[in-house]
């Protein structure tokens, strides 16, 4: 029978390796999240060349603007989970072009959904835009569905492969929802099913051939299909929806 000091250590043994355990826990997590899937070289080096744009990296954002004919409109925009806010930058750049300025978030930890800064952490970055819309992509966009709802000063929400995980139906913003038929984690079938979530008169558009990592430029996602559309395809069905979307 074990006597009372030596339950007394087996119990503390316990507890250290418990806490130890735990600790190593949060340091695998914390390294994981410092260290975000990286956006591609080649498509973020043709952003840079833009000379419809400027591309600005701030601790918050990445921050694009139209360098002529900027239109007052802006959209907030949150990563996926774990990826590069300036993987983004590409596929969002038609827009940028068509005179509307994009702020891609850096959200805490490089996930989005445990953002919980006030919008205006982002929209102060482009103090002379005057009309802020909030879009996401993926685990982005349920985060975004937050702000739309939280937040009177939106104008409307854009989701991109990404559907709300609250309801959002009896809120008076416009919403639009671009999908990929090619999607196979924010599959065309999960995007209808979460469908009633958003106002009825949602605008939902999906670009053929597009598959979930091709709203970024940041490689293949384990889990997804594999897209049988371009780069400059999904750009541009991309700006044609949002910037018909903005007016």
């Amino acid at each position: 029978m074990a006597t009372p000091q030596r339950r007394r250590r087996l119990r503390k043994t316990i507890a250290l390796s418990v806490l130890a355990l735990l600790l190593l826990l949060v340091t695998c997590f914390l390294t994981y999240a410092s260290l975000p899937t990286l956006a591609e070289p080649k498509p973020l080096a043709a952003v840079r060349d833009d000379p419809a744009l400027r591309l600005r990296e701030t601790g918050d954002a990445v921050v694009l603007t139209p360098t002529s004919g900027a239109s007052g409109t802006g959209i907030v925009f949150l990563s996926g989970a774990h990826i590069d806010p300036a993987a983004y930058a590409s596929k969002l750049s038609g827009i940028v072009d068509g005179g509307v300025t994009v702020v891609i978030a850096r959200p805490i930890l490089n996930l989005a959904i445990l953002e919980n800064r006030p919008l205006t952490t982002f929209t102060g970055l482009a103090p002379t835009v005057n009309r802020w819309y909030v879009a996401g992509h993926s685990l982005g966009g349920v985060r975004a569905c937050q702000y739309a709802k939280d937040d009177y000063t939106v104008a409307g929400l854009i989701l991109f492969g990404s559907y709300c995980g609250i309801d959002v139906s009896s809120t008076s913003i416009p919403v639009l929802s671009i999908g990929g038929s090619r999607d196979g984690l924010t599959t065309p079938s999960k995007i209808r099913s979460a469908s009633h979530l958003l106002p009825v008169d949602a605008t939902f558009t999906t670009i053929p051939g597009a598959d979930h990592a091709d709203f970024g430029d940041y490689g293949p996602q384990a889990g997804d299909l594999s897209s049988t559309t371009t780069d400059a395809s999904v750009r541009s069905q991309i700006a044609n929806a949002v910037l018909g979307f903005v007016g």
